[in-house]
């Protein structure tokens, strides 16, 4: 009895040691988890800006891409021999490494600015479009691939499948220019450019500090009628951007949450006599959520392309539409510092967004 009762108090008395060592252990995975992503950003960024950097001097020197014919011949010599692009290639290389590591993207060739400068201030633009889009994604993608599911083999469910197809395949300047067609020239209820109107603007520019990002910009003059002008013009480019990740939102959460609806605890709940809609409401949701989260770092870059071609569209006159701007100009220095901001924040994005998918669900860390 003695030996019977030493026996059974050991798992006792060590279980809560065991506990703390699987409770370490987890720990531990995530930790090392977020030490491999973050040290894999590295290598990620120095590929980007070396395709970036080597891209854009094929093409020759900056300076005479942007100013040849523009300058005389020796003017021309002179600017590049003092911008140190007669310089063999990789030491201008080296230097452009040195630069980025302080922060510095370099100086437009066309407009003298610094592009740092620039990717601030029209950066917000690009980032508040994002969010626009990202926000129509979740609204349109999320409730209609539930409903796909909750739908699935029958006639609305197919109907919804090919909407996501048209949504991911049509192109997004045509789906603007579609969009303004409609809501902006037809029915006149929508502006058709633009971030906001000149009088919202200039009520903007009055602010001290503005963040660039004209919603909160709008709220922080406290007047109504701003508010209002911001969100009507975002509604068109939002639109235009975000169902383009809807369409992959509503196929990819419809396929998850059949896939749940088959586990074994949903059959539980089934023979309990809980309804098919509460079972796709209440128990399918949430674990359909972990893939749409894992996805949003790969949509970010989508978002980032899609940005360039609907600022052009609707004039919104953020990072894409500089962009654009400059690849006019010729100005491959703007362009190619640019380039080089939006592959750093697309990677430190996945770093995110990879991070939260590992709190969320524990065999992403291993």
């Amino acid at each position: 009895m003695m030996t019977s009762t030493a026996v059974s108090e050991v798992p006792d008395s060590e279980a809560p040691s065991d506990q703390k060592a699987r409770s370490k252990g987890s720990g531990g995975n995530l930790g090392r988890y977020i030490i491999i992503r973050l040290l894999l950003i590295i290598p990620t960024v120095f590929i980007l800006v070396s395709m970036v950097f080597l891209l854009m001097h094929l093409i020759g020197d900056p300076i005479t891409a942007a100013l040849g014919g523009r300058l005389p011949p020796d003017q021309l010599a002179e600017r590049i021999h003092a911008a140190g692009y007669d310089r063999p290639i990789f030491i201008q290389y080296f230097e452009y490494l040195g630069q980025l590591v302080t922060g510095n993207f370099g100086t437009t060739l066309t407009t003298n600015q610094q592009i740092s400068d620039i990717v601030f201030e029209k950066g917000a633009a690009t980032l508040e479009l994002a969010f626009y889009g990202l926000i129509v994604a979740f609204i349109v993608g999320i409730p209609l691939g539930m409903l796909a599911a909750y739908l699935r083999d029958r006639w609305p469910d197919a109907m919804l499948r090919v909407l996501a197809i048209l949504f991911y395949a049509t192109p997004v300047f045509f789906a603007g220019l579609l969009l303004k067609l409609v809501f902006s020239v037809w029915l006149k209820v929508l502006p058709v450019n633009g971030r906001a109107s000149p009088r919202t603007e200039l009520n903007l520019q009055f602010l001290d500090h503005p963040t660039n990002i004209y919603l909160i910009d709008a709220f922080r003059t406290g007047n109504p009628a701003d508010i209002a002008d911001v969100l009507t013009h975002a509604i068109l480019p939002g639109l235009a951007l975000g169902l383009l990740t809807a369409g992959i939102f509503l196929r990819l959460v419809r396929l998850n949450v059949i896939g749940t609806l088959g586990q074994d605890y949903v059959d539980a709940a089934r023979s309990r006599g809980v309804g098919e809609f509460r079972l796709v409401r209440k128990h399918a949701y949430k674990p359909a959520l972990v893939p749409i989260i894992t996805v949003i770092g790969l949509q970010i870059a989508l978002l980032l392309g899609g940005a360039v071609l609907t600022e052009t569209t609707f004039e919104w006159k953020g990072l894409g539409f500089t962009l654009v701007e400059f690849i006019k100009a010729r100005d491959f220095v703007a362009v190619q510092g640019i380039v080089v901001f939006l592959a750093v924040v697309v990677a430190v994005t996945n770093f995110v967004v990879d991070i939260i998918a590992a709190l969320i669900d524990p065999r992403v860390r291993y």
